[in-house]
């Protein structure tokens, strides 16, 4: 049995890899489409924005119902308007 693997843990560490990092990404783009924001939207967000806006779910969910709210009272404003 070979001690330097067993007493360096450095050594038999598994290391991060760019298809693990673009595909924990996809994940979380996925979850945000989940909880309501628009794919386009999504697919123009950076990905520092992205984990930001998934550590607090119900926040975001709580501001897109209040877009969508403010959206419908513009539409409803135009159409009494017109």
């Amino acid at each position: 049995m070979a001690t330097s693997t067993f007493r360096n843990k450095n050594c038999v560490r598994p290391r991060k890899t760019g298809a693990a990092k673009r595909r924990r990404c996809l994940v979380q783009r996925r979850r945000l489409v989940a909880l309501g924001m628009a794919e386009e939207e999504v697919a123009k967000l950076p990905v520092d924005e992205l984990r930001k806006k998934l550590k607090e779910p119900k926040k975001l969910v709580r501001s897109l119902e209040r877009a969508k709210a403010k959206k419908a009272e513009k539409a409803a404003a135009a159409a009494a308007q017109a």
